[in-house]
């Protein structure tokens, strides 16, 4: 058995891409069950730290598309790119993927005015490589022979299959979880979205979300409230019941905890966005030729891990 402070290490471990995520889920729900409100500095932060793990999601999917279309120089673009994010989460967690950063209470650590102009400096270098290696996605012959009109899906398709995330916003699906935040209204967010519901749809809404995302995190550091990263938190969870939604970068992330007055959690579940997706991608997959087949699947973004668990 693992106590609700331990359990966190677990959670994040349900996926290494979405890592952040889901220590963010998992602790904001424990920190419902407890009703612990947590410093406003934290909030951002993780706020923050969350749009960096988006975008080192997104340029890792981008650069498996272009795998998959076999155009080997921009797949290692994208890739080069990621290892900037990564670095940032390096110098602040001393990880690079798995970087154990939320605590029931708020972060593990703060971070320096110095150290956020560095971070604010490097994120200004990845947009810029980003645009450019953007064009490529959005104009490039051979990219948007693959992609456009494959895979197409309705709105009220995606709706009454459930869809989530960019796979579900690709069709004109406004449904970011984002959108009941506070925090990331003041920040600048916007849910992307686009109508088309085809490859090159979904593919689009990502590649929009990089530039949202980096704006988002100069705003949250430019703007990063003073005061406490972290508050102690004290005793055991309380009898009963709290879920939480965390918009991931494939989609929303359902996490549900369970208290039964001990240190440890009676319950603690999570639903992962690739496992709502698989019934719209089903249907996109329905009367495709079988050289579009990768280019559905990888579309949804899936990730087998988080699924099988």
């Amino acid at each position: 058995m693992r106590d609700y402070q331990q359990m966190t290490y677990v959670m994040e471990r349900v996926c290494g891409i979405c890592s952040f995520g889901h220590g963010y889920g998992y602790t904001s729900a424990v920190e419902g069950l407890m009703k612990v409100e947590i410093p406003e500095r934290a909030d951002v932060l993780r706020v923050v730290f969350h749009e960096l793990s988006r975008v080192h999601s997104h340029l890792l999917w981008l650069g498996l598309l272009a795998d998959g279309m076999g155009f080997d120089s921009l797949f290692m673009q994208c890739w080069r790119i990621r290892e900037k994010v990564l670095d940032i989460f390096e110098e602040v967690t001393g990880g690079r993927v798995i970087v154990s950063y939320c605590r029931i209470g708020g972060v593990q650590s703060d971070i320096t005015p110095e150290m956020a102009k560095r971070i604010v400096s490097m994120v200004d270098s990845i947009e810029e490589d980003v645009r450019k290696t953007a064009v490529v996605f959005m104009k490039d012959t051979s990219v948007r022979n693959r992609l456009k009109g494959v895979g197409v899906i309705s709105k009220d398709d995606m709706m009454d299959l459930c869809g989530v995330g960019p796979t579900a916003r690709g069709s004109g699906v406004d449904n970011d979880v984002r959108n009941t935040s506070d925090t990331y209204k003041a920040l600048g967010f916007s849910p992307v979205l686009y109508d088309e519901g085809d490859c090159l749809a979904r593919c689009l809404v990502r590649v929009d979300e990089l530039i949202q995302s980096l704006d988002i995190i100069r705003n949250g550091l430019r703007d990063l409230p003073q005061g406490d990263f972290r508050i102690p938190v004290k005793g055991n969870p309380p009898e009963g019941e709290f879920a939480f939604r965390v918009e991931q970068p494939r989609g929303e992330a359902f996490y549900y905890v369970q208290g039964n007055g001990t240190k440890n959690l009676s319950r603690a579940r999570v639903r992962t966005p690739t496992n709502i997706n698989i019934p719209a991608m089903t249907r996109m997959l329905q009367g495709c030729g079988l050289q579009d087949v990768s280019m559905i699947v990888i579309t949804i973004d899936p990730c087998i891990s988080c699924t099988e668990r």
